[in-house]
């Protein structure tokens, strides 16, 4: 038996004017985006916002359905509409903003699982990683890559 271990590292912030000017508009937009949730089920309003390549943002918010599960996660609908509107342009970077009645959680919303590996499956198409901001009313973190997000991501694509 070998006995293994996983780390992830990330960094945290106590407010979004430590991060770089880059940094702060993605999160900005994921705040923005946060406001178009339609979310009278849970009443939990996410945003998103996703940076590609190109410098184009994409964003996206939760959109819920009394037919559940029809509705879709914010940062589904963000990833989902950059990769219909602007198809092989990789996503750089991906901001997330949540909290009840439009609020932020002091915490940061952290991502599903579901929306965790369709970031994972956006990373490897893309080809680079995926830096991922959760933003919280009193922390943000800043994890280098979808990888400290998800570990043991599931490859299907891998082309080992």
């Amino acid at each position: 038996m070998i006995d293994k271990n996983i780390s992830i590292s990330y960094k945290e912030y106590s407010s979004v004017g430590e991060l770089s000017a880059e940094d702060r508009a993605l999160v900005e937009a994921a705040i923005q985006a946060q406001k178009t949730s339609y979310a009278p089920y849970s009443r939990f309003n996410v945003g998103a916002a996703v940076r590609l390549a190109d410098g184009t943002i994409v964003k996206g918010s939760n959109q819920e359905n009394a037919a559940s599960p029809s509705g879709l996660c914010a940062e589904r609908t963000a990833l989902f509409a950059a990769g219909a509107q602007h198809p092989g342009v990789p996503i750089v970077s991906m901001a997330i903003a949540g909290g009840p009645g439009m609020t932020l959680c002091d915490e940061p919303a952290t991502p599903c699982g579901a929306c965790r590996q369709v970031m994972a499956e956006c990373q490897m198409v893309g080809g680079r990683p995926i830096s991922v901001i959760m933003t919280g009313a009193r922390a943000i973190w800043k994890f280098d890559s979808v990888d400290d997000v998800l570990p043991l991501i599931f490859h299907s694509l891998d082309p080992k």
